[in-house]
């Protein structure tokens, strides 16, 4: 089992892959800003989509990939930090903005919503196989488009389809792409951490 064997090396049981080192407080703030930081380094990806005012960015893959390996107490807490520090006015929300975006705000807060939700789903074991870890995804980016559209079509003034054309259909390809790549990553991490430690991943 994995968490037997990593957990070997940490002393504690290993539920997500920030656990492998050892806890203290000085490392738990490092992992909360690193991961704020990281989705503020994704969100300077962005393709403008014609006609919506929500961007295509690397922001939704980090916001996931955060959750599931800190877990849902600091990839929530990371999240939080980033969509604050945003707002107070650090300029790394997509493209390089700060401030309260007034159509795009809902997509953040399902940010801070998804990392939690991911975090959990991860420490109950969903990012050690493919095929949970894209179920996984698929779960936090459903709650980002559930708190995201609701919120554009009340800033934008809009209906459900349009919402849903500008807002979240476009995005669609793009969120399977990130789903096959963690699907990808965090099970292979697994991996490798298991055949470092010895064990056979359970």
């Amino acid at each position: 089992m994995v968490n037997g064997a990593v957990g070997a090396i940490t002393d504690r049981p290993v539920r997500v892959l920030a656990d492998i080192w050892p806890r203290s407080a000085g490392r738990e703030v490092a992992l909360v800003v690193g991961a704020a930081a990281m989705v503020g380094v994704a969100a300077q990806i962005t393709v403008p989509v014609p006609g919506s005012p929500v961007p295509i960015t690397g922001q939704t893959f980090a916001v996931l990939l955060a959750g599931a390996a800190l877990g849902p107490a600091r990839g929530a807490a990371g999240m939080l930090l980033y969509v604050v520090a945003g707002a107070a006015g650090l300029p790394w929300f997509a493209g390089g903005t700060a401030g309260v975006p007034t159509a795009t705000f809902g997509y953040l807060i399902g940010f801070v919503l998804a990392a939690g939700c991911v975090g959990r789903l991860a420490a109950g074991g969903a990012d050690r196989r493919a095929w949970r870890t894209i179920g996984m995804m698929a779960a936090g980016t459903a709650l980002i488009y559930l708190i995201g559209v609701p919120w554009l079509m009340v800033a934008a003034k809009v209906d459900l389809s349009k919402a849903l054309t500008v807002g979240m259909i476009p995005y669609l390809p793009g969120d399977a792409v990130k789903a096959m790549l963690a699907a990808g990553l965090l099970p292979t991490a697994w991996r490798l951490l298991d055949r470092r430690s010895g064990g056979t991943q359970g």
